[in-house]
């Protein structure tokens, strides 16, 4: 399973279309980056490169030519090695870039100086996403200028730069069926990796031994990256947002928070879970996370086309706001706790994010001043949380180190949504069923 050739060259022609006539885009690969000395990290491609062309190696340029006479995909990369692919691996070469990536010309990536200055030249607009890679910046204002130098030789500069991720990130944001099938695929593997982790837990266990559990049920399924930086909190960690030390040792009675996903082709999964360390909920534990699961239920009841972005997020706080008054936590009147936000001291982040490439994805939340509406296509994730600090001493003893946060992914669809990763379980009872049966077994 996985986006075909003939879906890559959709999406280039789709963005060619919305370039102005006479145009050129370029679009550089994700460079290799050094993790220590002479060892890299593990290489990842742009997504905005990998969007447009399906090509996983470094060292290559992407250079869109709308109506060129010898053809508008032309892909510089490097050449054929024998003897470095003894070393490093398999490369396309020029002829695999047209074969196997459906290139219409390609060139030797050190022969770019070359040749691109003379693909430029002619062309009134430049299509680029200046400032991102300051280092490929100065490559194309050199090749600009040297088209510039030629002036008084009939040579004739682009005038405009343009934006590239303009266009590009708003495609990006809806998402085709085959897209979504990858992303439920990638949802899968992850829920079944955090059943394992809730199967696995036990007092005495530590934080980083979850996330290897998590790790090795994901890449067992082909989820052989994160889609990001594990979070594996237990009891008062659960309530560090971005906590990712994952070192210490979990707790007989406290909640551990997970949340944790794999990327599958090319495409994040962004789950969360929050479990008791022993398998059972305390009764301020459950209060409060089935309060949190109310709020992921009215949330996910907004995410429908025709709605605007901030909708979901309204839900969740009206519902989390109105539950902490009911416990104690909070004192006054809804509406003017909302209107204050007096909620952030429990729940200080938003709703969710877009959801796709990038595990944070690309796509505007706003259009001018308004909040952008929900239309089918779109993925975003839902996580409501509820964080009540160790130090929080306007609350009761009873209540503090209690971090609780349930996310999901969810794809608009024609008339309303569908959650992408339901596989992993999250009503306390049957957290509560399935990591009984984890006790039975050890017994």
């Amino acid at each position: 399973m996985s986006i075909t050739k003939q879906e890559f060259a959709r999406r280039r022609k789709a963005l060619m279309a919305l370039m102005e006539p006479n145009s050129i885009a370029i679009l550089p690969a994700a460079k290799e980056k050094l993790r220590s000395r002479d060892t890299d990290y593990p290489y990842r491609q742009d997504s905005d490169f990998y969007y447009l062309t399906g090509f996983s190696e470094p060292e290559a340029v992407l250079v869109l030519v709308p109506e060129r006479e010898h053809g508008e995909y032309v892909l510089f990369c490097r050449e054929k090695n024998k003897e470095k692919e003894i070393w490093d691996g398999y490369r396309a070469g020029q002829e695999g870039a047209c074969k196997q990536y459906g290139a219409d010309d390609a060139f030797p990536i050190d022969d770019i100086d070359d040749i691109l200055p003379g693909l430029i030249e002619g062309r009134e607009r430049v299509y680029y996403a200046m400032g991102k890679d300051m280092d490929f910046d100065r490559h194309v204002m050199a090749w600009v200028n040297l088209i510039r130098a030629k002036v008084r030789a009939g040579a004739t500069p682009p005038g405009e730069f343009l934006d590239l991720d303009h266009f590009l990130h708003d495609m990006r944001l809806y998402k085709s069926a085959a897209e979504v099938r990858l992303m439920e695929t990638a949802g899968d593997i992850s829920s079944r990796a955090h059943v394992r982790a809730m199967k696995t837990c036990a007092p005495g266990r530590f934080e980083y031994e979850l996330e290897a559990e998590i790790q090795y049920a994901c890449t067992l399924e082909g989820g052989r990256r994160p889609a990001y930086n594990s979070i594996v909190g237990g009891g008062d960690n659960a309530c560090v947002l971005h906590y990712v030390e994952n070192s210490a040792k979990l707790k007989n009675g406290d909640l551990v928070l997970i949340d944790a996903g794999c990327e599958y082709e090319y495409y994040a999964s962004d789950i969360t879970r929050t479990f008791p360390v022993n398998g059972k909920f305390s009764r301020e534990q459950k209060a409060i996370y089935n309060l949190v699961l109310n709020a992921q239920a009215a949330a996910i009841e907004k995410v429908v086309p025709g709605n605007h972005w901030n909708e979901p997020h309204d839900a969740s706080v009206r519902t989390i706001v109105e539950g902490l008054v009911q416990l104690g936590l909070l004192k006054g009147r809804v509406e003017k706790l909302i209107e204050k936000e007096s909620y952030k001291a429990f729940y200080m982040h938003r709703i969710g994010h877009w959801l796709g490439m990038d595990v944070h994805d690309v796509g505007d939340y706003k259009v001018g001043d308004e909040w952008r509406v929900l239309e089918p296509g779109m993925v975003m994730t839902v996580e409501p949380g509820i964080y009540v600090a160790k130090d929080n001493r306007k609350v009761e003893a009873k209540w503090r180190g209690i971090g609780v946060r349930i996310e999901d992914d969810v794809v608009v669809t024609k008339d309303g949504c569908r959650v992408l990763t339901d596989g992993a379980p999250k009503t306390v009872a049957d957290i509560e069923k399935l990591m009984a049966g984890r006790r039975k077994a050890r017994a």
